[in-house]
């Protein structure tokens, strides 16, 4: 459960930013999304593997 104490003085659109920062960085949606439907463990690491692939060359492409 997210908490979010806001301060003395605080603005509350300042203390909905941490909320909304903390909410994504948690990937609380993300989660649930993936509970939705059953994905077996090989198509998980493929798609791990692809995204790793995905990455790397875009910092390979930065690098020239």
């Amino acid at each position: 459960m997210l908490k979010i104490i806001v301060k003395d003085g605080e603005n509350i659109e300042r203390a909905l930013k941490r909320y909304k920062r903390k909410h994504r960085n948690i990937k609380v949606m993300q989660n649930l999304r993936d509970g939705q439907f059953f994905t077996k463990p090989s198509v998980k690491r493929r798609r791990e593997i692809q995204k790793a692939a995905y990455i790397q060359r875009l910092r390979d492409q930065e690098d020239i």
